[in-house]
């Protein structure tokens, strides 16, 4: 393609969207630039603080378990406070908490801050989600979570080399840099971006007032929680990159500086294909990108079973990675499309728990077959894995071809968000949980 070509495709990938939107994606890009905490966590436990690998995986896990609760707190908090309240009140808890965990020595203090650390870092994510699908046009969105989640690992990649160097002269200056780089994430969402929740519609001489939806509602919702189970076994997957890929390579005699030249070869495709893979994958049908991409992820990462050398590893990395890539954005706009206008909050909330769960439970899985039976095992795993992630997806959408298939501008009966009223009623492109189930 020549330069002319690369600059339209760029100008046509960003072109289009909302002020608003580059302002939250800032601040999510601002936000990973930040990002120490949860890289460095073990690095700072056990070589500055002199702590057992055990008390560290036991921080790690508690700051994990903290994203689990805060997920489903936070998808409420961003349906009935707001996605604005919502994200500022996140950042600021995130920004204080982060500080005061770089101040603590005693065991039990660092364990409970990195509690908290996690419930507040982890608040934000569904209210950013809802945000971006109610100021982005429905047959934007996909385009959308795929920028963002480039701004991600972007923003990763760049924190993970910075703060590396930040570690070598004090880890209290990364713990302090990633407060105020929250911070400044909070004044972005403060000073530039309105308020964008859809208020439900009252009872007036038309019809009835919309029906409330509570987490009782997401949990019925048979569809939407097969969607979660199937994330749920996603993640599971991509989550052995960090888990079971540095054990394996270490079994087979490689070093932690050898298995970080394979994975960073995740985040520079991430951040080199993101953008051109969506405008290949936009328009084309969801069902078949994520059948195509289980299979892609549970068969790249058994793959691994065969490679003995750096260069065979970061082969397979590129092959799960550009499963991740097609997953990501197509997944992300899938749970958007399945849930109710006034419900966003909750149901993004709902599937950010199923990665939160899978963080848990995807060391445990690793070290146990790992032990047991051996890393080829674990690589077996993945692939059934994929395999029945794949047949999932296959089975839930093709008896819902009308509402899987549909183009998104059948939602132009969706008024834009910034001309919402709080008596206009508002429909989304999907039929409302009581009527699916």
């Amino acid at each position: 393609m020549s330069v002319a070509g690369l600059r339209r495709a760029a100008r046509e990938s960003v072109s289009g969207l909302p002020r608003e939107f580059w302002w939250l994606w800032t601040s999510t890009l601002v936000n990973r630039l930040g990002a120490f905490v949860a890289t460095f966590m073990v690095l700072y436990l056990t070589l500055d603080g002199g702590y057992s690998a055990s008390y560290a995986g036991l921080v790690v896990a508690l700051h994990g378990l903290g994203g689990v609760v805060s997920s489903l707190g936070g998808g409420v908090m961003a349906d009935r406070l707001g996605r604005r309240p919502t994200l500022l009140i996140a950042q600021s808890s995130t920004a204080v908490s982060v500080a005061v965990l770089g101040f603590m020595h005693h065991p039990v203090s660092i364990a409970a801050v990195a509690f908290v650390v996690g419930m507040a870092s982890n608040a934000s994510r569904p209210a950013v989600q809802a945000m971006m699908a109610d100021i982005v046009r429905p047959e934007d969105r996909v385009r959308a979570f795929s920028l963002n989640y480039w701004a991600i690992n972007l923003g990763f990649a760049i924190s993970s080399v910075a703060a590396g160097f930040i570690a070598e002269y004090s880890y209290l200056a990364g713990f302090l840099g990633e407060a105020v780089m929250t911070l400044i994430c909070a004044v972005v969402v403060f000073v530039k971006l309105p308020e964008s929740r859809p208020e439900r519609a009252k009872a007036t001489a038309a019809g009835p007032a919309e029906p409330e939806i509570g987490m009782g509602t997401v949990l019925r919702d048979r569809r939407f929680m097969s969607v979660v189970g199937l994330s749920f076994l996603i993640a599971l997957i991509f989550m052995q990159g960090y888990i079971g890929l540095p054990l394996a390579m270490g079994a087979d005699g490689f070093s932690s500086s050898d298995f970080g030249m394979a994975i960073a070869v995740n985040g520079v495709l991430i951040v080199a294909l993101q953008i051109p893979v969506t405008r290949f994958i936009e328009h084309r049908d969801p069902r078949r990108l994520l059948i195509i991409s289980s299979l892609l992820a549970g068969y790249g990462f058994w793959l691994t079973t065969f490679a003995g050398s750096i260069g065979m590893y970061a082969l397979t990395v590129c092959v799960w990675t550009l499963a991740e890539i097609v997953n990501a954005p197509t997944q992300t706009g899938l749970v958007v499309r399945l849930s109710p206008l006034h419900a966003r909050g909750r149901y993004q909330g709902m599937h950010t728990m199923s990665w939160s769960v899978a963080a848990l439970v995807a060391p445990l899985l690793a070290g146990l077959v790992i032990d047991r039976f051996g890393a080829q095992w674990l690589w077996g795993v993945c692939a059934v894995l994929g395999t029945v992630a794949g047949l999932g997806y296959w089975l839930l959408m093709r008896a819902l071809p009308a509402e899987t298939e549909r183009k998104d501008v059948v939602a132009e009966d969706e008024p834009p968000w910034e001309d919402r009223v709080p008596c206009e009623p508002v429909r989304d492109v999907v039929t409302p949980p009581a009527a699916v189930q």
